[in-house]
């Protein structure tokens, strides 16, 4: 059993993690300024033994009494539309609160564990992305927030590990979908299941030939825990490496909810990468991660959580 700070952790893939690591006997701290999160995501956790929620805003001095064995710091609006509502609350919580969140692990002896992203690799010239691939990143550009955030927060995790020694691991996740999502955060999967659930036409940016892996929530934590038990200081991707187009993605989904939508074409936005596809040969080998949810099976999963919350 660990005592683990989750920060980040009402958000979508906090709360499933720490959900996870109750159900696996470890105590919680959740952290979350709810300013993306919900504690609707948590509701459930409040009555179990190990788990504590505090109302937290990370850029701001953190500190948590008694002793704590990790901190996983997923803290971060994360959604395209956040790109443009709160540019400048993703920077500071990927500087200054990566920054505090490391003070709390390096003070508490704490395994440091930063949820960064596959915006790293902006729009990739290499494929599929390799770990050692440097990026393609437009830094003025409107995805550069978040982009430029995680970038500054992996450099930083590694600062702490060479002049520290601290123990830290980073994790570059690929598009992770699943319950818990917010319907409204502009993400590819919940845009194009609500408009099909609504029967409304689904918006498909550009020609719809530009790929994503989509990797479901529950492959994505099995893959973070992994890397968190592996002792693995450098970054890593977790991911689905089974690439997809938009359209593929808008028929699979139209099939899946039994919809009459129609694909509606829209202008391809700015910096939007044409091709994204983690190589997970390096998660393969430390831990033998492989995921394991189909994308049929987890837009079925994903579409009823949605249609749960319609009115």
């Amino acid at each position: 059993m660990a005592r683990i700070v989750v920060t980040g952790g009402a958000g979508f893939l906090g709360s499933q993690l720490c959900q996870r690591l109750l159900d696996r006997g470890d105590q919680v701290v959740c952290l979350d300024n709810l300013q993306t999160g919900s504690e609707k995501n948590i509701e459930a956790l409040f009555g179990r033994d190990g788990f504590e929620f505090v109302r937290q805003d990370v850029s701001n001095h953190i500190w948590v009494p008694g002793p704590v064995d990790v901190v996983m710091h997923l803290a971060s609006p994360a959604s395209p539309i956040d790109f443009d509502r709160v540019p400048i609350q993703i920077m500071k919580v990927g500087s200054l609160g990566t920054h505090n969140c490391l003070g709390l692990a390096k003070a508490k002896g704490a395994v440091f564990h930063l949820n960064s992203t596959s915006e790293v690799y902006g729009d990739p010239e290499v494929h599929p992305q390799p770990e050692t691939y440097w990026g393609n990143v437009n830094p003025n550009g409107p995805r550069s927030v978040y982009d430029e955030a995680k970038r500054f927060a992996e450099a930083l995790t590694l600062a702490y590990h060479r002049t520290h020694d601290l123990d830290v691991r980073i994790v570059r996740t690929f598009n992770t979908y699943g319950p818990n999502m917010r319907p409204d955060d502009g993400r590819v999967v919940s845009n194009f299941i609500n408009q099909a659930l609504k029967d409304q036409p689904i918006t498909v940016y550009g020609d719809g030939s530009q790929t994503r892996s989509f990797c479901y929530v529950d492959d994505q934590i099995d893959g973070q825990l992994g890397l968190l038990a592996s002792g693995y200081n450098g970054p890593v991707n977790i991911g689905n490496d089974n690439e997809r187009s938009m359209l593929d993605l808008a028929s699979e989904i139209i099939q899946a909810t039994n919809s009459s939508s129609e694909i509606e074409f829209h202008p391809l936005p700015e910096d939007d990468p044409a091709r994204r596809k983690p190589d997970l040969s390096l998660a393969r080998s430390l831990f033998q991660f492989e995921p394991k949810v189909s994308l049929e099976d987890g837009i079925i999963r994903t579409a009823a959580y949605f249609s749960s919350l319609q009115p």
